[in-house]
Order: C-alpha cells, then sequence, then structure tokens
C-alpha cells in the first residue's frame, strides 16, 4: 500500500513538471511579447519563458520616437504595455530560463529550470546581448564605472567627466542622453562617421559639453578597484589623425589617457544562441539562420527579431518578426 502510494505521488509530481503548450515562446522582448499576443489572440496556449525581465534592451532607451503610431514613448512604457497585452490576453509567463531543446518528431520539449515543457512549436525570440570590449578589468568593474546602459547608470554620474564608445544609434543616443547629466561627455568612435542617424548627431552637436573623439579605440582602463581613465590609441598614425572638424582635439596621434569616471560602452550586439546550436543552424556570428518568414532548418522552430539573420534590426522590425512567427506556427 505504501509503495502504491509512493507511485502515485511520484507521478503526480511528474505530471506537474510536464507541461503540454501550442506555442513556446523564449524570450520576452518585442519580438517575443508580439508573438505571444498574436498567438493567445488565435485561440492557442502559450507560455513565455524568459530568464530576466520581460521588455529585453529596450527597457533601457529613455525615449523611443521611430515606432510607427507612436510619437514619443519610454522603453519601459513600451514594454509594459506589451507585457500586460499579451498577459491579459492570456498567454502564460514563467520566469526561467530555457536550457535545451530536443526534437522528438512532431513533439519539441523545452527544458527550464526544474520543469519540462511540450509543445507543437517554439519561437526563439532570444535578442542578442551587448558586446564587451574584452578589456581587462571590464567585467570586475561593473557598476564600478563601466556600464552597457546610460539610461539605467547615467545618473550615477552626475556632474562628472565619463565617455562612451559606439558609432551606432545606442552610442549617439546615450552620449545624448549623458550630456544631461555629466559635466564632459566623450564619445569615441573608431571610424571617421557615425553609423547612428543623422538627426541624433546633429542634436549631439548642438551641446557645449561633448567632445568627439573619431578614428580612436579604447585600448586599456585603468583605475584601482574602480574606472578612473581609460587609454585611447588612433586607429591611424599622423597628427590630427581623426581628420574631421567634429574633434578639434590637439591630442589627435597619440595614445593617451582619458581621465573619466565612467565608461559606457555602445558597440553592438552578439547574438545568445548557443545553448541551441546543436539543434539549429547558426551563421558565423551565431544568429540563427531564418529569413523573413522566420522559419528555422527545423519543422515548427521558428525565429524572431535580433537572434535571426537579418539586415534591419529596429524595434518594428521585431514586432514584425513575432507576428509572422506566431501566425506561422499557429498553423501546425
Amino acid at each position: 500500500m505504501n509503495q502504491e502510494i509512493t507511485m502515485n505521488r511520484e507521478e503526480t509530481m511528474n505530471q506537474e513538471k510536464e507541461k503540454v503548450y501550442d506555442i513556446i515562446i523564449i524570450g520576452a522582448g518585442t519580438a517575443g511579447l508580439s508573438a505571444a499576443i498574436y498567438g493567445v489572440r488565435a485561440g492557442k496556449k502559450v507560455l513565455v519563458l524568459e530568464k530576466g525581465t520581460y521588455g529585453g534592451q529596450i527597457v533601457s532607451s529613455s525615449e523611443i520616437e521611430n515606432y510607427p503610431g507612436i510619437e514619443k514613448i519610454s522603453g519601459y512604457e513600451f514594454a509594459q504595455g506589451l507585457y500586460q497585452q499579451a498577459a491579459g490576453l492570456g498567454a502564460e509567463f514563467c520566469f526561467e530560463q530555457a536550457k535545451a531543446i530536443q526534437v522528438q518528431e512532431d513533439i519539441k520539449i523545452v527544458e527550464a529550470g526544474q520543469n519540462i515543457y511540450q509543445t507543437k512549436s517554439i519561437i526563439l525570440a532570444t535578442g542578442a546581448k551587448n558586446r564587451p570590449l574584452g578589456l581587462e578589468h571590464e567585467e570586475e568593474w561593473i557598476g564600478a564605472g563601466i556600464s552597457y546602459c546610460a539610461t539605467c547608470d547615467g545618473a550615477f554620474y552626475k556632474g562628472k567627466d565619463v565617455a562612451v564608445v559606439g558609432g551606432g544609434n545606442t552610442a549617439l543616443e546615450d552620449a545624448l542622453f549623458l550630456t544631461g547629466y555629466c559635466r564632459k561627455v566623450y564619445l569615441i568612435h573608431r571610424r571617421d562617421t557615425f553609423r547612428g542617424e543623422e538627426a541624433l548627431l546633429e542634436e549631439l552637436k548642438k551641446k557645449d559639453n561633448i567632445v568627439f573623439l573619431l578614428k580612436k579605440n579604447v585600448v586599456a582602463l585603468k583605475g584601482n578597484e574602480k574606472l578612473q581613465a581609460v587609454t585611447i590609441k588612433d586607429t591611424e598614425s599622423g597628427n590630427n589623425a581623426c581628420g574631421k572638424d567634429l574633434c578639434g582635439n590637439d591630442l589627435c596621434g597619440k595614445e593617451y589617457d582619458l581621465e573619466v569616471e565612467g565608461l559606457f560602452i555602445a558597440i553592438g550586439q552578439i547574438p545568445d544562441n548557443e545553448r541551441f546550436a546543436s539543434v539549429l543552424a547558426l551563421d558565423e556570428k551565431g544568429y540563427i539562420l531564418a529569413g523573413e518568414d522566420c522559419k528555422t532548418n527545423r519543422t515548427g522552430i521558428f525565429a524572431a527579431g535580433d537572434c535571426r539573420t537579418k539586415t534591419v534590426r529596429q524595434l518594428v522590425t521585431a514586432a514584425a518578426d513575432g507576428a509572422v512567427a506566431a501566425l506561422s506556427a499557429c498553423q501546425l
């Protein structure tokens, strides 16, 4: 009798751990939340797995001004709206990391935390993570002078000198945001032109506390338990190596230490797909091979947003991917 009770208890525990869904979405950024909205509206049972908090990288943006139909909104408000809409429609959320995927004929198995989930379709919306400079002390000094999020940490540097490294929209946005707090903001870029939007650059040029350091790399971090300076080196030799009026810096052509108390790194992202490399085809940079239909090399597994191979990685394309992937998953 006791043995039968024990067996029944173990069977019940196993049943509780193994749950079945129509669609499992891995990642709760813009692409994942958009997919959840479209999935539940189609009458599907949807689970969203997220290792951190919902919203993805857009949460750290102070302002969004390029999403159609919304003149201006903070990244937090945008993410909050997506989450509330998805949850309100009936999507389930579990905040634990998806560790592995198994494909068993028409059924897919997702392992997350202590749970095992079964599903017909999987949508990977894992996004990307911040690309590091790869310098000594970089990871050690995160929170002690090193940051990847100006809107998160900028207020800690009020009245201080800081630097931003990068040349895309994120770097320009970070620098613009920091000019409102910091005494001086150095914008360091390895090329002589920026990849970011011209409108952002023009706004930066109007600020009197911005210094452009072009055709330069950050090659070392210096300090004692926290950042005190960064070592700058020209990408080209010769005086006035930057060759642009933007700079006007008399230290061009030299390697030198720039005293700053904060360095905000905005040099792009790298995909977070290593866990799925044994199941899905990735390109040489680690992005999931998937086209505009969001289909991967595995039937029933889709990739949406910044984690897949694509030319344009913007908020609106992430939302579009989520819709495309969810509607395709609903057809299985």
